[in-house]
């Protein structure tokens, strides 16, 4: 920590192992690998948490990079609103987004909801994700987690039908989301929503992959199909309205809260229902998203419980509820 009058901006990867692994249509992974970014002013240090993912051709290295290179713009005082015309959206913007104003709430004394002017976020019930594996590998899972009221299922393609139907055994009782990231086909499509339909599945996130899409505007869609590959910020969101009937919003993929908010505002507009997600990561990463909940309809904020440890002062859960961030976190 700094006492300089002049913000100076500090970046570093860091890793969180994972409890097991985590396993999506893409592959596996073991650890959460984040870039945290950390502005000290007059004494205080706002942080935020960053995951910079390789779908969208991100790297921890060039994102640590992206970050670092804001150097000079963070001690010329550069605002929130001005940071999002700097930087694109994306990892690096949403963690100097997220240490701003984190600093800029330390500075006034205020909580970060209280700052931006937006409703006091309470505890909400996350989803818990069950990772992709074979219908008896996701039973045995489910059946550990069917006490959970909201259960995310990673879904990969083809033997979805048969992999659904072992996890609706497993936890009767269970609301079900469905996460396919991008594996379905035009081939596939409606059956396997089918497939979700018939053992009660609310929601499925992401069927076909993104750019290739157009089907889900020419069939019926039996439950509510959300999108997050396809949307990232508010200028993705318009061009999917005959497409989807949700959006996900992840800080990581708008570039920040600051956008975020605004985006979960204009997808209330345009009469999309809402889904605050996540990817694998700590607290930190969870806690600006908190933010959002007050108008998601789905809270997907599970990153920290898939973890082997957390950090110091994490969230608040309670099996399946999860609390906003104390001041020792974030905001």
């Amino acid at each position: 920590m700094t006492s300089s009058k002049v913000p100076a901006l500090r970046a570093r990867i860091e890793r969180f192992p994972i409890a097991g692994s985590f396993t999506i249509s893409r592959g596996a992974k073991t650890e959460a690998v984040t870039v945290v970014a950390e502005v000290s002013q007059n004494g205080l240090t706002g942080r935020g948490e960053c995951v910079p993912y390789p779908r969208y051709g991100e790297t921890p290295e060039a994102t640590l990079a992206a970050v670092q290179a804001m150097q000079a713009a963070v001690a010329g005082g550069i605002t929130r609103q001005a940071l999002q015309a700097a930087m694109p959206p994306g990892a690096a913007r949403n963690a100097l987004d997220c240490a701003l104003i984190d600093l800029e709430a330390k500075a006034a004394g205020l909580r970060a909801w209280s700052l931006l002017d937006r409703p006091i976020p309470g505890e909400r019930t996350t989803a818990y994700t069950i990772s992709l594996g074979t219908p008896e590998a996701m039973a045995a899972a489910t059946a550990k987690a069917a006490h959970r009221p909201l259960l995310k299922i990673k879904l990969g393609g083809d033997g979805d039908d048969a992999r659904i139907a072992a996890v609706r055994k497993a936890a009767p009782e269970s609301e079900l989301i469905v996460d396919a990231n991008e594996s379905w086909t035009e081939a596939n499509l409606e059956h396997n929503l089918a497939a979700c339909d018939a053992v009660g599945v609310t929601l499925v996130e992401q069927p076909l992959p993104a750019g290739k899409d157009d089907a889900l505007a020419r069939i019926r869609r039996p439950l509510v199909v959300c999108a997050d590959e396809s949307v990232h910020d508010r200028s993705s969101l318009a061009p999917l309205r005959e497409r989807y009937d949700a959006v996900n919003i992840k800080l990581d993929k708008t570039g920040g809260l600051t956008e975020a908010l605004a985006m979960a505002d204009a997808a209330q507009s345009l009469g999309f229902e809402i889904m605050i997600g996540c990817m694998v990561a700590t607290s930190l990463s969870m806690a600006p998203a908190m933010l959002v909940t007050p108008q998601a309809r789905f809270v997907d904020l599970d990153g920290p419980l898939l973890l082997a440890r957390d950090r110091d002062h994490g969230l608040r859960y309670d099996d399946s509820l999860v609390y906003p961030p104390s001041p020792s976190l974030w905001g």
